[in-house]
């Protein structure tokens, strides 16, 4: 008689995943807000929002992953910050609309499930939906056996937020002579990875435990440091000034996410040290002598968050920002564009 064969035996086990969801659901209740209904372990995750606030609601929505940046997480066995950069990269997409998240939700997969490190993640996720003050209310974690490296996984996250019609920030009101103030990130946040690799292991040499004057941590605790999640302060900013304008300086840098929101008829004029660069950029361009047009459109060197205001306005974001202690500076204007020239200009 053949051997009886078993979904565990395959490699994927159900009553290891079965606890595991257990663990979620304790998580993902501290970061219910207003709107949850239910808990985690059913089959959709449900939500009731209260529009009556607003004239004419819209939903915005986005979704992301986390990157190579994965890479130094296995390098580290450290799982609990990659959860943080995961809601950040999806909630600030939306924020920079006007967008208030309400409600995440995550998908993990690994080779072979192991708890703890599931649970880090999602300890990670729940304080980013805290920071956000949006709702982890589903999720999906996947056993996927043959698929990963032992010790590996990829995750993805989706994010949905609300606005009204007409407060929805799409930069159709700017203008020659807005100004473009820039607010700090926190570090690499989550783009880039793959050349910071490159430089790190492959040119330099070092390891996650390299430590770098520079940084004054390790290499890895740098470059583990989580994204900036900034849809809190926009709102906040919302509330107080008229701003035309949002970019999240994500992949591409700022050259490449500026242009997303200023008309076509418009340039942006940009000025080169205007602002602090943070050490991990100066090192990391040093150390694989890379140009300064790569920097500029593969890392945000410093620049997290990008606002586009009427000139009347500037000062007022400045102090603003000045008195929540945000680094935030004056780094550019808007100009009239002619057809044959670039969307970004730096002077």
């Amino acid at each position: 008689m053949s051997e009886s064969l078993t979904y565990a035996g395959a490699g994927v086990d159900v009553d290891k995943a079965n606890t595991l969801v257990e663990s979620i659901k304790k998580i993902a209740k501290m970061t219910n807000r207003p709107g949850v209904m239910g808990s985690i372990g059913g089959f959709g995750g449900l939500f009731s929002p209260n529009f009556s606030s607003m004239e004419r609601p819209v939903l915005v929505s986005s979704t992301d992953g986390v990157g190579t940046k994965l890479k130094i997480a296995f390098m580290m066995g450290k799982h609990d910050t990659v959860g943080i950069d995961l809601v950040g990269m999806c909630v600030n997409d939306i924020a920079v609309q006007g967008a208030e998240p309400l409600f995440f939700l995550d998908y993990i997969s690994m080779g072979h499930l192991d708890n703890d490190i599931a649970k880090a993640i999602i300890e990670g996720v729940a304080e980013g939906c805290r920071q956000a003050r949006c709702a982890l209310i589903g999720g999906e974690t996947a056993e996927m056996p043959g698929m990963y490296s032992d010790g590996e996984y990829d995750m993805a996250g989706f994010v949905v937020g609300a606005v009204d019609d007409h407060k929805i920030v799409d930069g159709s009101e700017i203008h020659v002579g807005h100004k473009i103030i820039g607010i700090g990130s926190s570090g690499l946040h989550s783009n880039g990875f793959s050349l910071v690799r490159q430089i790190c292991f492959e040119k330099m040499n070092l390891t996650v435990d390299s430590h770098v004057p520079e940084f004054g941590k390790t290499l890895g605790e740098e470059l583990l440091t989580p994204t900036r999640i900034y849809s809190d302060l926009i709102q906040g900013v919302l509330r107080s000034i008229k701003v035309d304008g949002f970019a999240h300086i994500t992949g591409g840098g700022i050259d490449e996410n500026i242009i997303r929101v200023i008309p076509n008829a418009c340039k942006a004029v940009l000025k080169r040290d205007s602002w602090d660069v943070l050490p991990v950029f100066k090192w990391l361009q040093a150390a694989g002598n890379v140009e300064d047009r790569e920097m500029m459109r593969t890392f945000n060197n410093g620049i997290g968050m990008a606002v586009v205001v009427p000139e009347e306005n500037a000062q007022s974001l400045l102090d603003m920002l000045e008195a929540m202690d945000e680094n935030a500076w004056l780094i550019g204007e808007i100009d009239k564009r002619q057809d044959d020239e670039s969307h970004v200009e730096w002077v």
